[in-house]
């Protein structure tokens, strides 16, 4: 197999730093809308059901542009890929500002494909450029990516008092900005390169054939399920049961806040040890032992949320470090990231909603939890199998599928 080619402490230096200013453009588009959704109801004139639209359409965008992004990748490059996501971020970001509600809704998609782009090839981009550290920079990733998301919901009221909504959204077009100035450079050096050998056979084949690969994906989309539903309702679910309305709010905010130092930590460890599986034991049990107790002792509100801010502080970090861990190389991170990420953010985005409409049917929460607890055997079996030592093998393609076969002329069997 050829090695790939030596990067220097130059480029390496300004990879690092080009990673850095990427993760910090990771979440800050999305976490700034829920704070101004109501400006922005009054502005366009937003029916709810417009505004439940935009506010779940970035988190629909990154399940489907994450499946193209390895395409786009393999075809331009990654560097040029990371380049082309934080320019498009970027003109997300601005148009979203202007006095349209279809330029609301258009730079919002555009934003949306700008992130899931860079999501998937942050873990690519660790596996290629620093292989020896991919449990610290994972970690690194993970704890900027929940730093900027917090720093953009929490700033957002306050520029919205300093200039209005359209202040709040259009500052992060700043830092995405120079974000992609640092990445061209990147982008120009991996064009002038000679072209990469072809793929070795550990790289080719299909994913969607590979067992591993499907127990990552659904293992992430269980982790974001779980922590996206929470946060969307359990502030609802606190307010019925006695608590005030600034405090329930609060307690998103710390669940995030845990977050943030597992972000880093977990994946540290979890790159150290070769069988991940007790941590996985440990955040999905940790995940149903507060569910449980949601269920039993709502009023004991605070325990539950220190709880939860644990295990879904740490179950993501663990499916992301796991994406590195089960690649053999570079360019598989980069596809099962792809398949992991678009797959789990579409499977993800119908917690909230189920979890929305079960209590507006039942009338009660109780429904709604029992089902976030059935859902914790899935997470938990799957994220087993992805924990277990090994590596993601694509399957090759098969004889039929090349027109040199003599079954070719056949109908083909559509792939599952």
């Amino acid at each position: 197999m050829t090695s790939p080619p030596r990067i220097t402490r130059l480029t390496a230096l300004w990879t690092l730093i080009g990673l850095v200013l990427l993760t910090l453009n990771l979440r800050a588009a999305i976490t700034g809308i829920p704070p101004v959704l109501g400006q922005l109801q009054d502005t366009f004139g937003l029916t709810g059901v417009e505004a439940g639209v935009l506010a779940t359409l970035p988190e629909l965008c990154l399940g489907i542009f994450s499946a193209l992004t390895p395409v786009l990748a393999r075809r331009i490059g990654t560097q040029a890929a990371i380049t082309v996501a934080l320019v498009v971020l970027t003109i997300g970001l601005l148009l979203r500002v202007l006095p349209a509600q279809t330029a609301l809704f258009t730079g919002t998609v555009l934003a949306g494909a700008g992130i899931a782009t860079g999501n998937v090839l942050v873990p690519a981009v660790i596996k290629h450029a620093f292989p020896r550290h991919v449990g610290p920079l994972t970690g690194l990733a993970m704890m900027l990516m929940s730093v900027s998301g917090a720093a953009a919901a929490g700033l957002a009221v306050p520029l919205d008092h300093m200039g209005g909504w359209r202040l709040a959204l259009a500052a992060w077009a700043a830092p995405s900005l120079i974000a992609a100035l640092v990445w061209c450079p990147l982008a120009l050096r991996g064009r002038k390169q000679p072209p990469e050998p072809a793929p070795a056979r550990a790289e080719k084949g299909a994913l969607l054939r590979s067992p591993l690969a499907w127990s990552i994906t659904v293992f992430m989309g269980m982790t974001s399920l779980m922590f996206y539903t929470l946060t969307a309702w359990l502030p609802q679910l606190m307010r019925d049961h006695g608590y005030a309305p600034a405090t329930a709010g609060m307690m998103n905010s710390v669940i995030i806040i845990i977050g943030i130092p597992l972000g880093f930590v977990v994946p540290v460890v979890a790159a150290r040890l070769r069988d991940q599986r007790p941590l996985v034991l440990g955040v999905v049990t940790l995940m149903a032992i507060g569910l449980v107790g949601l269920l039993l002792a709502p009023q004991a509100g605070w325990v539950w949320v220190a709880v939860f801010g644990v295990a879904t502080g740490s179950a993501f970090p663990i499916a992301l470090t796991l994406l590195n861990l089960r690649s053999p190389t570079a360019a598989v991170t980069a596809r099962l990231s792809g398949m992991a990420q678009s797959g789990g953010y579409l499977l993800a985005a119908t917690g909230p909603l189920t979890f929305g409409v079960l209590h507006s049917v039942t009338g009660d929460w109780k429904p709604s939890i029992v089902l976030l607890l059935l859902l914790v055997i899935p997470e938990l079996i799957c994220g087993l199998l992805a924990a277990r030592p090994g590596l993601v093998t694509p399957s090759p393609p098969r004889p039929e599928d090349h027109p040199e076969h003599p079954t070719a002329n056949t109908p083909a069997r559509p792939v599952r």
